[in-house]
Parts: C-alpha cells; sequence; structure tokens
C-alpha cells in the first residue's frame, strides 16, 4: 500500500512539475537584528517612497506569516488624508471604498480586508488612531505592493471617529481586521514591527526582501 501511495506521488510531481506541496517549517525561523537594520538601511539607500518593509512572507502550512519593519519620520498633528498614499497605490484610477461623505476631512487611515497586525515599538514614539470609520477611501490596486506583499486588499481613506493613543518603545499594539488605522503626529519618528498572519494565503509566497538576498 505504502509503494502505490509513494508511485501516485511520484506521478502527480511528474504531470504536474510546478506543484509544490506547502510545509511548515521543521525549525524555528529567525530573523535577525541585522536583517532589520540590513532592509532599513536598504529602504534609505534606495529611496523607498512606502515607509512599510515586509522582511519575508513564510509559509506556515495552513496560513503564512508576514513580518515586517516600519518606518515613519516626523509628522505634523492631523496631516490631511491621501487616499491612494494611504492604500500604498499607485497613481491609477482606484474603486472607492468606506463612507462617501463629500468633503471630510482627517488623517490617512487604512484597513485590511485580510491581516491582522501585531506591532512591536523598536524606536521613537507617536500617536496612534486606531477604530473609527474610513470615509472616501480608495481600494488598493491589486498589483499594489500593499496588496501583494504587504497586508493583502486594503482600503485606504479619511478616518473619522477614531481613537487616540500615544505609543512609545516596548508597546505592543494587536489592529484586527478591517480595524482602521493610522498616525495623526509623529514627533520625530517610530520604528516597529508588524507581524501579519496571513490566513487565506493572499500574500506573495515565499517572498524575501531585496535586502536580504
Amino acid at each position: 500500500m505504502r509503494k502505490q501511495v509513494l508511485q501516485i506521488l511520484a506521478m502527480l510531481f511528474v504531470a504536474c512539475p510546478t506543484i509544490a506541496l506547502a510545509q511548515a517549517p521543521k525549525d524555528g525561523v529567525y530573523i535577525t537584528d541585522e536583517d532589520i537594520k540590513a532592509v532599513l538601511k536598504h529602504s534609505a539607500d534606495t529611496h523607498r517612497t512606502i515607509p512599510d518593509n515586509t522582511l519575508r512572507v513564510i509559509d506556515m502550512d495552513k496560513y503564512q506569516l508576514g513580518v515586517a519593519v516600519v518606518n515613519r519620520g516626523a509628522m505634523g498633528s492631523a496631516a490631511p488624508a491621501n487616499a491612494n498614499a494611504a492604500a500604498g497605490g499607485n497613481a491609477a484610477p482606484a474603486t472607492a471604498c468606506g463612507e462617501q461623505r463629500p468633503g471630510a476631512t482627517g488623517p490617512n487611515g487604512i484597513f485590511h480586508d485580510d491581516t491582522a497586525e501585531s506591532y512591536v515599538v523598536i524606536s521613537g514614539a507617536g500617536t496612534l488612531i486606531t477604530g473609527g470609520t474610513i470615509v472616501n477611501g480608495k481600494r488598493s490596486g491589486p498589483t499594489d505592493e500593499v496588496t501583494t506583499v504587504l497586508n493583502g486588499p486594503s482600503c485606504g481613506g479619511t478616518m473619522v471617529g477614531y481613537t487616540s493613543r500615544q505609543i512609545k518603545v516596548g508597546d505592543v499594539i494587536i489592529i484586527p481586521e478591517h480595524v482602521p488605522h493610522g498616525f495623526s503626529a509623529i514627533p520625530d519618528h517610530i520604528t516597529y514591527l508588524s507581524i501579519r498572519p496571513d490566513l487565506k494565503k493572499v500574500l506573495k509566497h515565499g517572498y524575501v526582501n531585496p535586502a536580504l538576498k
């Protein structure tokens, strides 16, 4: 019986050579402090405009796990919203999302359809805003980096009705799917790790940041 099963598997691999069986890691997955610093340096050296940098997307068999480092520079309070920038999109026409409220103003925010986030602040401080509603939003495009590598399909726009909290080094924040979030003020900078369970496997399988290849 075992021989027959092995023969069937062998035939499947011959017939479908591009199919790979998902397999969870057999050991711990290590991302070092040096890895994080290398990605941040690469981002600065290449003048990257998106502050969010995925280090790796790890196949955990039944789901994936994205690990990112985000470095945001100084910003004043209540910066005007730019929905396309909030969604990490490009200049291409985007689909509307969230509530439509002409003339609404407020800071940028975003929510993600399929990925929650856990923040661990490692440097700096800022005013994090969460909850409330995204209004006059724009959907991230199917080929935008936020969709394919960072967070999966997302909606970015103006945040209203949110809660503000000061966050600092050592703080841990959990942001569920569909919860709007952003920053309303950053005095100098804030850098944090973001761990992103990807239960639907919407992120690019096996992604590794170019700085780590």
